[in-house]
């Protein structure tokens, strides 16, 4: 659990940054520069998934159960899931609604796996990975609406610029991937992954 922990604490860290020291990171970006910065993140970003999978693994060979969840509460959460997946398809597939309308669909997306996550599973372990993940969720995603808020609006020549056209198709498209993608893992890809069917008779869900 301890491995687990630090893991998290390392990976929501590099990545709360601008939500805590948004003056710090400002003065590492200017003297160590942009790329080298980045890079450093990057690999204490992926020691600390490394921890958190890795901690994660140990967790479950002696889980501390806190509570038994509902069978009902494992297809609520694969429902909740098809949602993550078209919010995290919105995040990279340009101009659909549903990234124009939540502006950070990325931190949305994690909001809703941790929650669906979270009703699912009753161990400890699952508690402070899940519920980290979905308190990092709702802390950045209450600085990056403040960011957004505080900044000075675009002119309308860099709006012509810089956005793409918001259409219907796109945003179908998005969601039909998203759906696809859903389908994938609830079928096959979550048990070949993680061991777990959503919709077996495993009491929990691993992710």
């Amino acid at each position: 659990m301890i491995e687990l922990l630090l893991g998290l604490v390392l990976f929501l860290g590099v990545h709360s940054l601008r939500v805590f020291a948004p003056e710090w990171r400002a003065r590492m970006l200017s003297n160590l520069g942009e790329k080298k910065f980045k890079g450093l993140v990057s690999i204490a970003s992926l020691v600390g998934f490394v921890l958190i999978i890795h901690g994660y693994g140990l967790a479950r060979l002696t889980p501390q159960v806190l509570w038994v969840p509902p069978v009902a509460t494992r297809h609520i959460a694969v429902l909740l899931m098809l949602f993550a997946m078209i919010f995290l398809v919105a995040t990279y597939f340009p101009g659909n609604h549903i990234k124009a309308r939540l502006h950070h669909p990325m931190v949305v997306s994690v909001k809703v796996w941790s929650v669906a996550h979270l009703i699912a599973n009753g161990m400890a372990a699952d508690v402070l990975l899940f519920g980290g993940f979905l308190v990092w969720a709702v802390l950045d995603f209450r600085a990056a609406r403040q960011r957004d808020r505080a900044a000075a609006p675009p002119s309308v020549e860099t709006k012509l610029v810089e956005t793409k056209p918001v259409t219907l198709l796109a945003t179908v498209m998005t969601i039909a991937i998203g759906a696809g993608l859903w389908f994938g893992f609830v079928a096959y890809l979550h048990l070949k992954l993680f061991g777990v069917s959503p919709l077996g008779t495993v009491s929990a869900m691993a992710s």
